[in-house]
């Protein structure tokens, strides 16, 4: 805590500060960046073989077998997350599940869970975006502003 906290704190409050300090459990960086690692990995490894399986077995290239690949990864880990799979696999490896595509689907699809006793519209409809909007809104901004730069390098005579 810093110490400008610290002031703005009663006594009693600085000692309980302290005292929670001293018993919470040390974490250990390297063991958590090396489950992160396997983690990010496995998720990785299995796009991987994925893809593998659509150029080998339904005669897709390299460049087209990437979306049905990522539908297929988004479709696993929404059911992984609908069967509470999901959250003791982040659980355990922390920062390896956020991997953009099983993350992504992971949070709206843990949002749509939460939020389903409210009803489709009001409650799945209106909620499941509320932490993957900023995301989209973001993606699509970013994308319309490479491709104004895109758009202006050609038309200078650029690549």
């Amino acid at each position: 805590m810093s110490s400008k906290k610290n002031k703005k704190l009663t006594p009693t409050q600085q000692q309980y500060q302290t005292f929670a300090k001293a018993r919470e459990p040390k974490r250990s960086v390297p063991y958590n960046c090396l489950k992160a690692f396997i983690a990010g990995g496995t998720i990785c490894t299995i796009g991987q073989g994925l893809q593998w399986m659509f150029i080998k077995y339904f005669d897709f290239n390299e460049v087209t077998a990437g979306n049905p690949t990522v539908a297929v990864l988004i479709i696993i880990s929404v059911l992984l997350t609908g069967f509470g799979v999901y959250d003791h696999i982040a659980q355990w490896a922390g920062a390896g599940t956020i991997i953009p595509v099983t993350g992504f689907a992971n949070t709206i699809a843990s949002a749509s869970i939460e939020h389903r006793s409210e009803g489709y519209v009001l409650g799945v409809g209106g909620n499941m975006f509320k932490l993957a909007g900023s995301v989209i809104a973001f993606g699509v901004f970013s994308a319309f502003v490479v491709s104004i730069i895109k758009i202006t390098i050609q038309g200078l005579g650029g690549m």
